[in-house]
């Protein structure tokens, strides 16, 4: 019986350590995302939101929990509607608002966090909340809503008339539909004054010509400051914005007199005295950041040393400015030190951090911070002192898990170097050949790296390494490598691509050069569709919410002309040997490679016909091809997409890899 007792224990003790097992696509239902820290006024306190995967594994759960900044102890819930977001403490720190769909539509709620019940402070029924702040005395709120300017009263029911009505939709300018929202409507987004404690509801701004936003109150709540396009082709994706500075005991609004170009992101100085904005004279300009003193309208750039995009501004403090950004793979918190006009890294030189919150002195603040084993989790610093993870609601899934780390590496191109990344498989052994994916990131803006990205791990958990570039046209490495791509899709983007490729193969004799897949989307669904005209070496393609024919995607897409024009270097009827000659369809007889199609009927930045024509394409020219639609979701389906439908998407994507791997 003792022995048998022993045995038992060991076998139990044996289980309790098992060994970390690869990542699978169902382990997403086990994620606990977090997200939207807010600090409290006194720093002791942050409140964020706490999401998971509902049962049916259709919807996601998202209530706000509150946790204290001493780490002593553990994060706990504080609303159970299963359907808020948006905390922001009130200027006292003594009540948080928020966003919640419980009752009628999405509303304004107000909690007393000494205790008690939370009660909506809105009553909306014909507005879209898009945004709000509170005033620095805590006695209003300021809203930016998207209301049909016709209507006078967005809390009054619409009347619904007996006569049936035909179903149209009038189309009359360039920017007509959304990703995600479908044909547009008439609403239009303007400012609105909510007074706390008689819920009285005040037009600011609103017109049918434009669209008002990313508004402000300044430091001692008599002005506030919004960004607004007012010009002639404001609904027509024009490249102006401006700044404007309301005063709201009189109401007069003034244009500010910024550079030319688009203003946009304005921030208030400490001390009300200078706005602060991101600027850029044209699409593929340069942005900086620039400074605006109001008492002469004289406008400074500042960060004259610094090559990236402000992701993020803050001002929490005179002298010093903080920004978040792109940067070789990662999103560090970078510092500006006003007086010298000089950068560094503040926070996070590895990994990323992001959705800064700060207190009212300026120096404690709050973030999330991730990288490529970790998922995003509530961390705090207070001044310089060594930052403070405050949850870790992932952490015993994690230690389930075999989790790669990514090796960082440059590799030549003809007009420099370029970034790459390597992730070994699960299990990784010498004197072993493993095959290798070549993942394309969409864009061409933007940066993968050291963010967690669960769809690397779960191919590195199926037996694959993974190589990817942030190839020219990226974020995070200066403007000359992000506008490198300039009229040049299918080129520079496309030989980064295949140089990382030669490279790791070059650098590992453990890589098969027999064994190679494929795979991207958006623009890497475009290069994925491009690289297999150019070449058979790859086992199995999947593209995903690609584009196939750069002639039908100008005329379906979301974006207007101006956006194409700037992109390709003019119309289709300026340059048709561009938007034909670099795109895939044109190529499509040479294709070989077994292709799988993942594209999805809402989607109107790649539009579904685009995977259609690739697939009639394929069929036309005996290429093994099949198509995966997925009804209802839009391009963002990877990332925030119907759970069920995101992780049948991650696991079509291991089957076809499989199935062509003989």
């Amino acid at each position: 019986m003792i022995r048998l007792l022993l045995a038992c224990s060991l076998l139990l003790a044996l289980a309790l350590h098992a060994a970390p097992r690869g990542i699978e696509p169902d382990d997403y239902y086990r994620f606990t995302f977090v997200a939207d820290p807010q600090l409290a006024p006194n720093g002791r306190q942050v409140a964020f939101v706490h999401s998971t995967i509902a049962d049916d594994k259709r919807s996601r759960h998202s209530n706000l929990w509150l946790v204290a900044t001493d780490g002593k102890s553990e994060p706990r819930q504080l609303t159970f509607s299963d359907g808020d977001r948006s905390p922001r403490w009130s200027p006292d720190g003594r009540q948080l608002a928020f966003i919640s769909g419980r009752g009628e539509g999405q509303q304004v709620h107000l909690l007393p966090m000494a205790g008690g019940e939370a009660r909506a402070i809105t009553a909306l029924k014909q507005a879209g909340l898009r945004d709000f702040s509170w005033s620095p005395d805590g006695t209003q709120l300021l809203l930016t809503l998207a209301v049909d300017p016709a209507v006078d009263d967005p809390t009054a029911a619409k009347t619904n008339s007996d006569e049936p009505k035909a179903d149209v939709v009038v189309i009359r300018h360039a920017l007509y539909k959304s990703d995600g929202g479908g044909y547009l409507n008439e609403r239009r987004s303007g400012l609105w004054l909510l007074d706390i404690a008689t819920q009285q509801l005040t037009r600011l701004t609103g017109d049918a010509r434009w669209h008002d936003h990313s508004a402000q109150f300044s430091p001692d709540g008599k002005q506030i400051v919004f960004a607004s396009d007012r010009s002639s082709d404001a609904l027509e994706g024009s490249m102006q914005q401006d700044l404007f500075v309301m005063d709201l005991s009189s109401g007069s609004v003034s244009r500010l007199d910024t550079l030319p170009g688009q203003a946009s992101a304005p921030l208030w100085s400490p001390d009300g005295r200078e706005l602060l904005y991101r600027h850029q004279a044209d699409y593929f300009e340069p942005e900086h950041l620039v400074i605006h003193r109001l008492s002469d309208g004289h406008n400074r750039r500042i960060a004259n040393d610094w090559d990236r995009s402000a992701s993020t501004l803050h001002w929490p403090e005179r002298g010093r400015i903080l920004m978040g950004a792109d940067h070789l793979g990662s999103r560090p918190l970078f510092e500006l030190n006003l007086r010298r006009d000089r950068t560094s890294i503040r926070l996070s030189e590895r990994g990323s951090a992001g959705s800064f919150s700060f207190a009212a002195n300026g120096k404690a603040l709050s973030y999330l911070w991730q990288d490529e084993q970790q998922l995003p989790e509530v961390w705090f610093q207070d001044g310089n002192k060594a930052p403070r993870q405050l949850t870790r609601f992932n952490q015993e899934l994690l230690s389930e898990l075999k989790l790669q780390p990514l090796q960082s590496f440059w590799f030549e191109h003809e007009q420099g170097q370029s970034q790459g990344f390597l992730l070994k498989p699960v299990g990784w052994q010498t004197g072993q050949s493993y095959p290798l994916i070549l993942n394309i990131k969409g864009g061409p803006g933007g940066m993968w790296g050291h963010q967690w990205f669960h769809e690397f791990q779960m191919m590195a958990a199926a037996g694959y390494a993974v190589v990817f570039t942030n190839y020219r046209g990226s974020t995070g490495y200066g403007y000359a490598h992000q506008n490198a791509v300039h009229a040049d899709y299918g080129g520079v983007d496309y030989r980064d691509n295949i140089a990382v490729l030669e490279h790791v193969l070059q650098q590992h004799d453990w890589l098969d050069s027999s064994r190679l897949y494929l795979t991207g989307g958006s623009h890497g669904g475009f290069l994925t569709n491009w690289i297999t005209t150019q070449t058979d070496r790859f086992k199995a393609a999947v593209t995903q919410r690609s584009v196939s024919n750069w002639l039908s995607e100008a005329g379906t897409q979301q974006y207007p002309p101006n956006s194409m024009r700037r992109e390709f270097a003019g119309t289709i009827w300026q340059n048709f040997e561009l938007y034909w000659g670099r795109s895939p369809l044109k190529y499509a007889d040479r294709v070989q490679t077994p292709t799988l199609i993942i594209h999805s009927t809402e989607d109107h930045i790649t539009p579904i016909g685009q995977g259609e024509e690739w697939f009639y394409a394929l069929k036309a020219n005996e290429v093994p091809v099949e198509m995966v639609v997925f009804k209802g979701e839009g391009h963002s389906l990877s990332r925030n997409g119907t759970p069920i439908n995101l992780v049948e998407r991650l696991k079509r994507i291991l089957e076809w890899f499989e199935r062509h791997s003989d």
